[in-house]
């Protein structure tokens, strides 16, 4: 599976990244109850429950706008009663940026007249609500690089009013934002880390819910605790695929499953649901589970999803049903686990088929 899929190419500038639409993707998953609660024969009760999920939007995001500051490099002389933040708020730079060029650690005491580095550069100011994949998206920047400029650590939530350094990286032979749009690459890991939207300072996250009704989309999940259970099959049927590099060379994160379009996703264990959509083409519908403790599970390929951002789930629950969405040539499950981040081979954590 390749490590990193290609967004589908959007008009930059003011941004949602709901209204992106893969253009390579042929077969999306769908949302909404189908039109009679009574599902196929073949797929039982429990998919019935599934199909009663309430019409309820799966993914949204915080409108970006690509208004960043271009900041000159300087020196700035601290005065009577300056703060980290306020030296920042003056200047139009970060203040962690301006604690990293300068040495400076926490609480980050200043004194009258000391003399401090400003590092130039352009600067997004992080609105309420902005995740880090769709300011990513505005500049067609790859997150990843915006994580590495600016020192973000777990647990990746950004703070209203933080001001994020934005390194070049244009693409070779790419001139314009179009172009570079259209260069823009996003996997797991950027969903991962990028995910949640900013808040205010010190802003409790919102608790999970097991209705299937998304969380307000400017607010951050509050996390599952630690994880001390097991992992269950997500669906039945034969491997097509395993973990590691493939024929072709590329590498798979996790394991393909082969099943008949329809055939119930069940979570592999409980958990809370972190995303659930289907803006990552390669894998069409899609739907990553944390569940504590650094591990997260993801389900690919879904024709429909039946759970949203921020619903708790439990082992063995149906979370949408399988299909061939995305980049798959055949009815199947794209399956991974990952512990901080780093795919696991699952079939080291399943129990055996």
């Amino acid at each position: 599976m390749p490590s990193s899929l290609r967004l589908p190419s959007c008009t930059l500038g003011p941004l949602l990244l709901t209204a992106c639409i893969p253009q390579q993707l042929d077969r999306q998953p769908t949302y909404a109850p189908a039109p009679t609660p009574t599902p196929p024969p073949s797929l039982g009760a429990d998919a019935a429950t599934a199909q009663l999920a309430e019409p309820e939007p799966v993914w949204t995001a915080q409108q970006v706008v690509a208004n960043a500051r271009t900041v000159p490099e300087s020196r700035y002389v601290v005065q009577p009663g300056d703060t980290l933040r306020g030296i920042g708020n003056r200047t139009g730079a970060g203040s962690e940026m301006i604690a990293r060029a300068n040495g400076l650690t926490p609480p980050y005491q200043l004194q009258a007249g000391q003399r401090l580095r400003i590092p130039g550069g352009r600067y997004h100011l992080v609105a309420e609500g902005e995740t880090g994949i769709a300011i990513a998206a505005a500049y067609a920047i790859p997150w990843r690089r915006i994580v590495e400029a600016n020192g973000l650590e777990e647990p990746y939530v950004l703070r209203r009013g933080q001001r994020l350094l934005l390194p070049d990286a244009l693409p070779a032979g790419a001139t314009s934002l179009e172009q570079r749009a259209a260069a823009f690459r996003i996997d797991i890991d950027d969903v991962l880390t990028g995910g949640q939207p900013a808040t205010r300072e010190n802003a409790p996250a919102v608790a999970a819910s097991t209705r299937p009704r998304p969380l307000p989309a400017n607010k951050p999940i509050a996390q599952p605790g630690a994880f001390a259970g097991s992992f269950a099959w997500p669906a039945t049927g034969t491997i097509l695929s395993r973990f590691g590099p493939g024929q072709s060379g590329s590498k798979n994160n996790g394991i393909d499953i082969s099943a008949p379009v329809g055939t119930p996703i069940r979570a592999a264990a409980d958990g809370v649901v972190a995303y659930a959509g289907d803006k990552v083409a390669v894998f069409g519908g899609l739907v990553l589970i944390n569940h504590g403790s650094g591990w997260v599970s993801a389900y690919g390929h879904a024709s429909r999803v039946d759970v949203v951002r921020g619903q708790k789930v439990t082992k063995g629950q149906i979370i949408g049903l399988t299909g061939d969405t995305g980049y798959a040539s055949k009815p199947k499950l794209h399956f991974e686990l990952r512990k901080d981040r780093a795919p696991v081979d699952p079939l080291g954590k399943l129990p055996p088929a």
